[in-house]
């Protein structure tokens, strides 16, 4: 996150933890399992093939997606945030971590890291320092490198609950808003998908199916309002991958 002004994010911040322990479900290790596999179907040939690829996690939070990398036996994998209760919790997934304001951190590199990734970030960022966080990604990843962001979807009809859901939120985006920044801070290969139903059983392969029932609808919703299907990435958050020249 970031320590610039409104000083409200201090202290929220301060405490993340114990603050965003309110809004979410509690973890156990059947829930991280899940999530787990989810996210090896959203990020499938997207993360580097190379297990010594230097990756970068902005906003780690209590390390959960270290341990996802960790996992998968990346071995140059390093986090960064500003609360401390969150750094002290995702040291003990890799020592690696850093507490440290996210765009002073990424100011101070150039060229370093094969991968940057932040989930749930953007969103935290106001306009201006949208704009200065995607020009430092550029400039903090090796050529032909790549950046992976995930938020709140601004298209989905649930994309405003979760968006207004977190206090410390200040930009909200569709699809297309955000490919358009990164088109203009120079990144290329923008790829978008959806964050939906992953098989893992019998309950998730119907959920899977009655997902696509209701993308098809939405789907003929905007067809018959617009004359157009959108970017048809309707799940409340969406992942967006993009890489520097």
């Amino acid at each position: 996150m970031t320590t610039n002004k409104p000083n409200y994010r201090q202290r929220i911040y301060k405490e993340y933890t114990s603050y965003s322990q309110n809004l979410k479900a509690p973890l156990n290790s059947r829930t991280i399992k899940r999530w787990e596999q989810g996210y090896d179907s959203y990020l499938k040939g997207w993360l580097p093939q190379r297990k010594d690829a230097s990756i970068l996690e902005v906003a780690c939070g209590s390390g959960r997606l270290l341990h996802f990398f960790k996992a998968r036996k990346y071995t140059n994998v390093t986090g960064v945030d500003i609360s401390p209760e969150q750094v002290q919790l995702a040291k003990k997934v890799v020592e690696a971590v850093v507490q440290a304001d996210i765009l002073d951190f990424l100011e101070k590199v150039d060229k370093t890291y094969d991968l940057i990734i932040g989930l749930d970030i953007v969103e935290h960022l106001q306009k201006d320092e949208v704009l200065r966080f995607l020009d430092a990604c550029y400039k903090a990843l090796k050529p032909h490198g790549r950046l992976i962001l995930q938020l709140p979807n601004g298209e989905s009809i649930f994309g405003a609950a979760v968006f207004s859901g977190d206090f410390t939120h200040e930009v909200h985006f569709a699809p297309v808003g955000l490919q358009r920044l990164l088109n203009l801070c120079h990144f290329c290969n923008i790829e978008i998908r959806e964050t939906g139903p992953v098989i893992h059983g019998l309950v998730s392969a119907m959920r899977l199916v009655a997902w696509q029932v209701v993308r098809l609808l939405i789907k003929a919703w905007n067809l018959i309002e617009t004359g157009g299907c959108g970017t048809s990435v309707f799940t409340r958050v969406f992942l967006i991958s993009a890489n520097r020249l």
